[in-house]
């Protein structure tokens, strides 16, 4: 066996790196087979900016079923198993499942800021059509940076603690056929939708803290304070998720792509940290649902218990998927009487707290 496929970590480092793959691969595979189950249950009210979050499960499952197993054996094995051909596998599936990921990321957070206008006038409406054209371009994107390496532009190689593949970042300094591909990835696929994410998220934080600035005086919208606090914080937490899973691995590549030594510039310990952590971003999605969505909880008592958790006739409309907070402050805008109304914010509030915790 080639010794670039052989482990570079102890026994010990190798299994546990193994048991917390499989950890992983459970939580990911049962959390976004959910979302796909509970989404198919609901098609015809999911929302047009909800099949991004589908896309976005077909994506964590996608990975874990095609590159979980794979490296969990390896890992167990203590070498990487198949050589060449699995290597090239494994950086393939890679490449899609993560391009594609981040871009459904980037695109989700950049329509929620669009849909969230200040009134129902000026805020932009998306048909499922044209979340469908997204969701194709997004596929499509990803498969072309997938196979570029195929067609000699980067290429595939093993990490440097040898139980995995990726691209090959450390070829930066080799030939400028591998740098040009390695910084155009990055810039690409990784800063580019980061700084999209971070600013849309941004931007969604800021109008509501400007809407709730205004309507903070209305007696009767006692809750807005919860309701602003749940949706930024959910908010924060996905940009955060994505931050966390992927900024050290980002970190490390760079690291390797500009000094001297490359790959050999950092220990293998450390090179396998943030694999695992950019691994891990499959799984919190699914709990970041449960957590925030009441309507997800729903759901999911009513497909482990169907016998216990019976719908009223009510449940059936669109208005069964939104957070109770947000149905209050509906029912307290409308039921205003008197007094100056605030007809701006009041439509911000909703269009925001609607499109957050529909799509979130």
């Amino acid at each position: 066996m080639d010794d670039k496929y052989i482990s570079k970590l102890s026994p010990v480092v190798d299994y546990a790196a193994g048991t917390y793959l499989v950890i992983i691969a459970v939580v990911s595979i049962v959390g976004n087979s959910v979302v796909l189950i509970i989404a198919a249950r609901r098609k015809r009210l999911l929302k047009a900016p909800e099949l991004l979050t589908v896309n976005l499960a077909v994506t964590d499952i996608g990975m874990s079923l095609s590159m979980y197993p794979l490296s969990i054996s390896s890992a167990f094995n203590h070498a990487w198993i198949g050589g060449d051909a699995t290597c090239l596998y494994y950086g393939l599936m890679g490449m899609i499942f993560s391009v594609a990921s981040i871009m459904t990321l980037a695109i989700m957070g950049l329509v929620r800021y669009l849909v969230a206008g200040v009134s129902p006038k000026s805020s932009t409406k998306f048909q499922r059509s044209t979340i469908g054209i997204f969701i194709a371009l997004i596929w499509l994107y990803s498969l072309l940076w997938a196979v570029c390496p195929l067609l000699g532009w980067g290429g595939y190689g093993p990490e440097p603690y040898g139980m995995a593949c990726s691209v090959d970042w450390a070829s930066y300094q080799k030939t400028l056929n591998d740098s040009t591909f390695v910084m155009a990835l990055t810039v690409l696929c990784t800063l580019l939708p980061a700084v999209v994410i971070v600013s849309s998220y941004s931007g969604i934080a800021w109008k509501l803290h400007k809407a709730y600035q205004t309507i903070q005086n209305n007696d009767h919208l006692p809750h807005y304070g919860n309701v602003e606090r749940k949706v930024t914080l959910m908010a924060v937490l996905v940009s955060c998720g994505f931050l966390v899973a992927w900024t050290p691995y980002v970190s490390i590549s760079l690291w390797t792509m500009f000094h001297p030594l490359g790959r050999d510039s950092v220990t293998p310990l450390v090179s396998l940290l943030p694999c695992l952590f950019a691994k891990g971003a499959t799984a919190y999605n699914p709990l970041i649902y449960y957590i925030f969505r009441k309507s997800f909880r729903r759901e999911l008592r009513e497909l482990c218990f169907p016998h216990c958790c019976l719908r009223t006739p009510n449940d059936s409309n669109g208005d069964d998927y939104e957070d109770d907070d947000n149905l209050q402050w509906r029912r307290s805008a409308s039921g205003r009487k008197g007094g100056r109304s605030n007809h701006s914010a009041v439509p911000l509030v909703s269009n925001l707290t609607q499109n957050q915790t529909s799509t979130c």
